[in-house]
């Protein structure tokens, strides 16, 4: 089996994109059949560990201290709470356990308490992820000593889109920190957002940029859930562009399985808007990860029972978790 391009040219992804979307899903799914479990999802359980105050100003995120919807800040949770919910996850079929917090970066007296979750989570056989801001080298090498198998860090859009959704800090500042995480030996988990009333162009540009890098070995793709107060919430409130199209939506599914066709794909937010059949769509189309539950750190999502009523009738069986599949590990 070839080894993942990674030198696309903007001018061959937006090609795909322009195929017939029988031919595109057809190749899509094609490419997924080589290389992963036919009819089998992961599912993956996010729990906010540490939520709102951030003082980023991402435009889609309620949990901004310049968004104005009301939402209360809180602490880090304890490691005790942590591990409780990481048991529950498991019990209802997750095999992968996220924590994110709220933070431009982990603060040094977070860490221990960090390292213990991860510890914890690992011990009871779930492959762990974490999502906590930028990272130095020394914070993620912490991690890894733990055992962290994935570090979520989005790149959100296309570089040339970024400064209009975030101000606060770099595109460049963002590859900083995935650059330190591979080199801790943690795999890498990123994606962005689509539906930030962005063009083709730029969605283009986004799957360029994940796909000209080291491939991330779990690619998250999210459609906006405009939340009033924050910036894009308010933006797009009552307009065409507050829900993608749910064929584009598949499209970029389906070019990021061809673009990156060993990466795990995730649905990730914005699918209790989604039909059923748009989920449906975006299986084929190479997406072979979930996120599972009543709630993604703040916002609804579909629930444990709907996701299994939909498995059901699509015959879709939840992927056996593979546990602390680090880089090295994967590569043998």
């Amino acid at each position: 089996m070839t080894e993942p391009r990674t030198d696309w040219t903007r001018e061959e992804i937006a090609a795909l994109f322009d195929l017939p979307f029988m031919d595109l899903v057809h190749d899509a799914q094609t490419i997924h059949r080589a290389r992963h479990p036919r009819n089998e999802v992961q599912l993956s359980t996010l729990l906010s560990i540490k939520t709102g105050g951030c003082p980023e100003d991402c435009g889609y995120c309620n949990q901004s201290v310049h968004a104005e919807t009301g939402l209360k800040a809180t602490k880090l949770m304890d490691v005790r709470g942590v591990l409780q919910m990481a048991a529950q996850a498991k019990d209802n079929g997750s095999g992968r356990f996220c924590m994110g917090a709220a933070w431009r970066n982990p603060r040094d007296r977070d860490m221990p308490a960090l390292v213990e979750m991860v510890k914890g989570v690992r011990a009871m056989g779930l492959e762990t992820c974490m999502t906590l801001g930028m990272l130095t080298s020394k914070q993620a090498g912490m991690l890894a000593e733990a055992g962290l198998d994935y570090y979520n860090h989005n790149i959100d859009t296309a570089p040339e889109k970024y400064a209009e959704v975030i101000t606060t800090r770099s595109f460049e500042d963002r590859i900083e920190t995935l650059e330190a995480v591979r080199a801790a030996g943690i795999n890498v988990c990123c994606g962005g957002i689509v539906g930030m009333g962005e063009t083709r162009s730029d969605r283009v540009g986004f799957i360029h940029a994940l796909a000209t890098m080291p491939h991330p070995e779990s690619v998250p793709i999210n459609a906006l859930v405009p939340v009033k107060g924050t910036v894009l919430g308010d933006m797009l409130e009552g307009t065409p562009l507050a829900k993608i199209d749910e064929i584009e939506f598949v499209r970029t599914v389906a070019v990021a399985r061809i673009t990156m066709p060993a990466s795990m794909v995730r649905l990730s937010a914005g699918r209790e808007s989604m039909s059923e059949a748009c989920q449906a769509l975006c299986f084929m189309a190479g997406a072979n990860s979930i996120f599972t539950g009543d709630k993604l750190l703040t916002t609804p999502n579909a629930g444990d029972d709907k996701d299994g009523a939909m498995f059901a009738r699509l015959g879709i069986t939840p992927m056996q978790a593979a546990p602390h599949a680090h880089i090295e590990e994967a590569a043998e």
